[in-house]
């Protein structure tokens, strides 16, 4: 089975991204992607994009070179409750939205700490996914957090990026490895995030579709092997 979607794409918008929104979903069109979600980083992000931005997502169409395109954001977890750094009168607006933890915008914490940080985006119910939970910077229990994504149906990411030899994340397999295990165990679906920041690496998964593979992990359970299935789950028609 093919990818159909890619659920973590950044545009020049996030300041230290390098395509156009045209170009991220140009390249998912040639890739045979279905669904691309465009997850700019939020305001707390130095050089992220600013408020107005996302409540501006409003004019995007719905496909884009025949993709569809979700109108989205990586929000900045920002204290130890699950605070993220969007406002209650933009997150209406987006269809998907990502929370994760960012060296710039919250210190790197305990385990505990960590942990209900992740836990407690997760309860929001705008919060869709947790991105790149395999920094090892951020130790957390992940049975924990596992449970926490079973209650809500908040995603869990297998980020591309992370997996890669160049990767800031040192660590990061073993720890989604682990993840993945505990998700199979618990009947927990994953999903897998490109984090392109070029669009040369929009619909691209090849570190995480490895480490699937390798433990083992149902590939009916990774939804972006199906755009219905996954628009199903985060409630999209």
């Amino acid at each position: 089975m093919k990818n159909l979607v890619d659920i973590h794409c950044h545009s020049i918008a996030s300041g230290h991204a390098y395509s156009s929104i045209e170009e991220n979903a140009r390249a998912a069109s040639l890739r045979g992607l279905e669904v691309l979600a465009i997850t700019d980083h939020a305001p707390s992000m130095p050089g992220g994009a600013h408020m107005f931005h996302f409540h501006n997502l409003r004019i995007l169409p719905s496909h884009i070179e025949g993709v569809r395109i979700l109108k989205g954001a990586e929000a900045n977890i920002i204290d130890y409750r699950g605070s993220i750094d969007l406002d209650e009168g933009c997150l209406p607006v987006l269809e998907f939205v990502i929370a994760s933890l960012h060296p710039p915008c919250i210190p790197f914490g305990t385990e505990r700490e960590n942990t209900d940080a992740m836990i407690g985006a997760m309860r929001n119910p705008h919060i869709h996914a947790i991105g790149h939970p395999g920094d090892a910077r951020y130790p957390f229990n992940i049975a924990d957090v596992v449970a926490a994504s079973r209650e809500t149906g908040t995603l869990l990411e297998i980020n591309n990026s992370s997996l890669k030899s160049t990767s800031f994340r040192p660590g990061s397999d073993a720890i989604l490895r682990k993840l993945a295990e505990v998700c199979m165990e618990n009947n927990v679906p994953l999903i897998m995030g490109s984090d392109a920041h070029f669009s040369g690496d929009v619909g691209l998964f090849a570190e995480a579709e490895r480490l699937l593979e390798e433990t083992g992990y149902p590939e009916e359970m990774i939804l972006n092997k199906s755009a219905e299935a996954f628009l199903r789950h985060i409630r999209i028609d």
